[in-house]
């Protein structure tokens, strides 16, 4: 296993990387929100970033690149422009989102009361691109390269709840193929976890009640009974309506962001602004930290996102490694890494982190 940690500007760096030479790329970055004034964080990446991340990517080779609501549609669309192909989002949903809303009324009391600039925060994007095949087929492709395909196995969620449908009349399994044939074919169970959906939750209280158990083990499909769906009703299925069928990661812990750093110095939060959202507890904050990156993903949610497109002894590419989660969660998972970072101090947290991962 073998990691190169990079500072130094991600353009001018992937420019001395060889075409073809990653497996994957899972990154996380700047949503070009300015967030808390930082000057990094001023736009999202440009078109000529991702072209020179799909050079050296491998052909096939899927990235999971994150972003923001506000400006999702920015990143996906200069992703695109690169020569990308977009093949899904990937939604990680969490309650612990703080809400930033600005309060009219308070500001002025000529405005009405109860009215505000912004919602909640509940949910982030991956998006799931590719590098256009080589070959003429995926399978093709898989065999010349190692990349084209994502590992569904790897990245099943649970242990049991899987199907797959059978031909009564042909004895044959279907294909996952539209219209073949199987549409009164006989359902089979299999133990072996439920196929990775486009969406991840952080298993808090408020996202788990948006997937209630179900006494009839609905499987949270409606069955219209009038013109709109609200006169609708549940469609019975052998399957639970729960959040379980879904992978869940929080977002990172006080031990997560600071493992690795213990021969760091602590930085004191004076200015009194909140690290994260996840630092408040009843209008509580930190005062100290070690990690003083200020969007640190959790290194549960990175290993997860590095194993589904990542092939075994892949190396995976980071262009925006932040403080380092990727790289620790993909040295983790037992793969190869390359992380660049152009701020000095983080790129220090980072190269502490990743260190830690092996």
């Amino acid at each position: 296993m073998k990691t190169v940690l990079i500072n130094g500007d991600c353009l001018e760096q992937m420019k001395r990387l060889p075409d073809n030479s990653v497996d994957s790329i899972v990154t996380d970055p700047p949503y070009g929100i300015s967030f808390m004034a930082k000057k990094w964080d001023y736009d999202v990446p440009k078109v000529e970033v991702w072209k020179e991340a799909m050079r050296v990517l491998k052909h096939g080779g899927h990235a999971l690149i994150a972003c923001g609501t506000r400006t999702q549609h920015r990143m996906v669309v200069n992703i695109e422009d690169a020569g990308f192909e977009i093949r899904d989002v990937v939604s990680w949903i969490y309650g612990s989102g703080f809400p930033k809303s600005l309060n009219i009324h308070k500001k002025d009391e000529r405005c009405p009361d109860g009215w505000g600039t912004a919602l909640k925060p509940a949910c982030e994007f991956f998006t799931l691109a590719r590098k256009p095949l080589s070959e003429k087929t995926v399978a093709a492709n898989v065999l010349k390269w190692g990349t084209g395909g994502i590992n569904i196995d790897g990245c099943r969620v649970g242990t049991e709840g899987a199907t797959k449908k059978v031909d009564t009349n042909k004895c044959r399994e279907s294909l996952g193929k539209y219209g073949d044939g199987l549409n009164g074919g006989k359902v089979s169970k299999l133990n072996m976890g439920r196929f990775p959906a486009n969406l991840i939750h952080d298993g808090s209280q408020q996202v788990l009640e948006l997937f209630p158990e179900s006494n009839h083990k609905t499987g949270g499909k409606f069955k219209a009974k009038g013109a709109f769906p609200i006169e609708s009703e549940p469609v019975r299925h052998n399957d639970k309506g729960s959040a379980a069928r879904f992978f869940y990661c929080p977002k990172a812990s006080k031990k997560d962001r600071d493992e690795g750093l213990e021969g760091f110095e602590g930085v004191e939060n004076s200015n009194g602004d909140k690290w994260s959202d996840v630092d408040r507890r009843d209008g509580k904050v930190p005062v100290v930290r070690k990690n003083t990156h200020p969007t640190v993903k959790p290194t549960a949610l990175m290993a997860y996102l590095c194993r589904l497109i990542t092939p075994t002894g892949g190396t995976v590419l980071d262009p925006y490694m932040g403080s380092g989660s990727t790289g620790k969660a993909a040295v983790g998972e037992g793969f190869n890494f390359v992380g660049i970072e152009l701020d000095e101090d983080y790129f220090k947290i980072a190269e502490a982190r990743v260190n830690y991962g092996h």
